[in-house]
Formats: C-alpha cells, structure tokens, sequence
C-alpha cells in the first residue's frame, strides 16, 4: 500500500476519533451513541497516577544508576592513582 494512503487513512481515523470524542454518533432511526467525553476524562484520571508513578520509578532508577557509576569511577581514580 502506498504511504500517502496509509497518511490518508490515519488522517480520516484522528478526524473520526476527535468527532465521535466531542460529538457521538446519530443517525435518526439507526444509531445514537451519546459523545465519549466524559469516558475520556475517565480513562485519563485512570492512567495519570500509574505513569506518575512508573517515572518515579524511572527517575530513582536513573539517579541510583549514576551514584553506582559515580563510585566505580572514583574506585578506578584510586586504584589508577596506587599504580603511580
């Protein structure tokens, strides 16, 4: 499939997506789904306090990892330093 298809389907899938978020779906006699909004706002107050929580996680594992090479970089100082 060509590239400016797929950019042309995944274009016509965000507009979608952001018109059924705001607006629903009706069509009289058919099909009527209220806008989806509100379970937006539902999923997003879900996922906040995990991804805080995972770069907590992130941050202290970084931090912990430079401590650790900050340590064997001053173990080599020394051992290169007896060598002299």
């Amino acid at each position: 499939m060509h590239p400016i298809i797929k950019v042309i389907i995944g274009a016509i899938l965000v507009i979608g997506s952001v018109y059924y978020i705001i607006n629903g779906i009706d069509m009289p006699g058919v099909l009527k789904i209220k806008p989806a909004i509100s379970d937006v706002k539902i999923v997003i107050n879900g996922i906040i306090p995990p991804l805080v929580f995972l770069l907590g996680i992130f941050i202290i594992w970084l931090e912990l990892d430079e401590l650790r090479i900050e340590k064997e970089l001053k173990t080599e100082e020394r051992r290169a330093r007896k060598r002299k």
